[in-house]
């Protein structure tokens, strides 16, 4: 069990890969892509979200989901017991089970797992959060979320070391015992930076762009702090998100992290070809 910050294990490079979630991001190439790369010898971690399908579940079940800003402008889910219960069966059960399916039928050594499993994520829960409303902080109980600051890198490298390829998604193990939620974006942050590997967070833009209605605008290589200024001035809204969640790879161990779409024939490829999407390096943090 170790804390984000570990060395490559053994001189191996691992590629951790997040697809988003979105209903924008459709996956099959993405899937195809990492079947072909383990083929050819590269060791990858899958990481998924689903919020758009747990949002879908819980409207279907006739209730509404809940989100929050905030005091520092960040928007999140508000994760309450029964939302937790709609995470339970919709992300490690429906999701990972069919990613996992696609990609064995693609020839891919799948192994499905949430956070749970084998204290793979692990930290401290967050029962209450900040939050700003009508102007003014207040303090919401009953959350059911947490942040991870331990990984399992032990199960992992197991896994990748026997040739299979981890298919990972939350919830995460909290310090109560309890499973709660965690954002995936951070998850796969941390797992890159305990594996000291490469983070791709495949999305449904072409990357950070610096003009938000210009999908040509991609920010494409971040190397020195007045680039990550510049970065961090571009973001807006969850892409505020996915540039908090590659700086704590970096910060982590991460050798570099990339923000690209997914939606192309090879975007785990191009990314690691620097051929499309944002790229920034641990010397920009």
């Amino acid at each position: 069990m170790t804390v984000p910050g570990a060395s490559p294990r053994g001189g191996t490079m691992t590629v951790v890969v997040k697809i988003g979630g979105a209903r924008a991001v459709d996956p099959a190439g993405a899937l195809s892509d990492i079947a072909g790369l383990t083929e050819d010898g590269t060791d990858i971690v899958v990481v998924h979200g689903g919020s758009t399908a747990v949002d879908d579940t819980l409207e279907a079940l006739g209730e509404s989901p809940e989100y929050v800003e905030t005091p520092s402008g960040v928007v999140g889910r508000f994760t309450d017991e029964r939302t937790m219960e709609v995470f339970s069966m919709v992300l490690p059960g429906k999701l990972n089970t069919s990613l996992v399916t696609e990609l064995t039928d693609a020839g891919v050594d799948a192994v499905g797992l949430s956070g749970v499993d084998g204290g793979l994520l692990t930290g401290p829960r967050k029962s209450a959060v900040r939050v700003l409303e009508d102007g003014k902080k207040k303090i919401r109980r009953g959350d059911h979320s947490g942040r991870i600051d331990s990984v399992n890198d032990t199960l992992l490298t197991t896994l990748l070391d026997d040739g299979y390829t981890p298919v990972v998604t939350v919830p995460m193990l909290a310090d109560d015992g309890v499973a709660v939620n965690a954002d995936a974006d951070r998850a796969a942050a941390a797992i890159a930076g305990a594996l000291g590997g490469e983070l791709i967070l495949l999305t449904d833009v072409p990357g950070v762009l610096e003009d938000i209605d210009d999908t040509s605008s991609v920010i494409e290589t971040v190397e020195t702090p007045a680039g990550y200024e510049r970065l961090t001035e571009a973001a807006e809204g969850f892409m505020t998100r996915k540039v908090m969640a590659a700086t704590e790879a970096l910060d982590g161990g991460a050798r570099s992290a990339t923000i690209s779409s997914a939606n192309s024939d090879a975007p785990v490829g191009d990314a690691l070809k620097r051929a499309t999407g944002t790229t920034i390096f641990p010397e920009a943090v």
